[in-house]
């Protein structure tokens, strides 16, 4: 099953219900070439779970991806970091997803930790991973069927990570880059915390940002869960980096600066990293700068 045609990285609703059509329909139905994920993740303090969620309601055949537990790396007190490349590829084979699948991510918030999961993919060295367009409230608000109840026992496949380490960087690495004139720094976090004129969300997390960094509150992106026109992405990208800058993205806890990474993505601008401990990491960490 070939990739769309308006831009591999993000499909619309349209598009993966013609699709799921399809691969319905197929005489040969033993391997599917597409498989769905729902890698919903809520922020700390709101009294929804992800999971459950899902057996009350997802899009035909969605699988979940787990990026809070089975999906993040084991032993650390920081949310969601990115697990190895052996955990990464065990746990998406149990999804039935192999490297020949293409995978199409929605969250139900519409645009939030989806992109999340399209950079883990990327940075797991898959290419073939889309992300749904306005996400489980855009496929409802276009009429279209969900299904609920308990998820259906998935068949293995055989799924082989590796690590693209362009694609990530931790904290070490990012301070010392910040004077770099090659790299750009963008935070996507909304724009007083980001000039630390109120206090983080999570406790005994300084309040500021980065020396030389640029704010570009995610969304800004964002129009009702959906992306904004490619053109007013480009002007903003345009607006605080220049087209031949290492783009490195941060925001709260890695979730939101993915989205940066994907709207960059969209736009040709094709080397880009996260940071994935973000502002939980640095903010508590005295030995790393903070400005306001």
């Amino acid at each position: 099953m070939s990739l769309p045609n308006q831009h591999e990285d993000l499909v619309s609703v349209q598009w993966l219900h013609q699709a799921l059509e399809n691969q319905a329909n197929a005489s040969n139905n033993t391997q599917q070439d597409l498989v769905v994920l729902d890698a919903s993740s809520f922020m700390p303090g709101v009294d929804r779970n992800a999971e459950l969620e899902l057996i009350d309601k997802r899009i035909q055949g969605a699988r979940f991806f787990d990026i809070n537990d089975k999906l993040a790396a084991p032993n650390t007190d920081l949310p969601h970091m990115l697990p190895s490349a052996e955990q990464f590829a065990r746990e998406v084979s149990k999804l039935g997803i192999s490297n020949d699948t293409h995978v199409v991510i929605y969250d139900s918030l519409g645009m939030f930790s989806s992109a999340r999961g399209w950079w883990m993919f990327k940075a797991m060295g898959h290419n073939k991973v889309s992300v749904l367009d306005g996400g489980l409230p855009a496929w409802i608000a276009a009429g279209y069927d969900t299904e609920s109840g308990e998820l259906p026992t998935i068949t293995p496949s055989a799924f082989n990570a590796e690590l693209q380490p362009e694609w990530v960087i931790d904290a070490a690495g990012l301070n010392q880059l910040l004077a770099d004139d090659s790299v750009a720094v963008i935070d996507a976090r909304p724009r007083a915390r980001f000039l630390g004129s109120v206090k983080e969300p999570r406790a005994g997390i300084r309040s500021g940002h980065m020396p030389n960094a640029k704010n570009l509150p995610f969304a800004e992106l964002l129009n009702d869960g959906h992306f904004v026109e490619l053109a007013d992405i480009q002007t903003k990208f345009d607006g605080i980096s220049r087209p031949d800058q290492r783009l490195i993205f941060s925001c709260g806890s890695g979730i939101t600066a993915c989205i940066l990474a994907l709207a960059a993505h969209r736009v040709g601008r094709n080397v880009l990293t996260v940071y994935d401990g973000s502002w939980t990491e640095w903010g508590a960490n005295e030995r790393y700068p903070v400005v306001k």
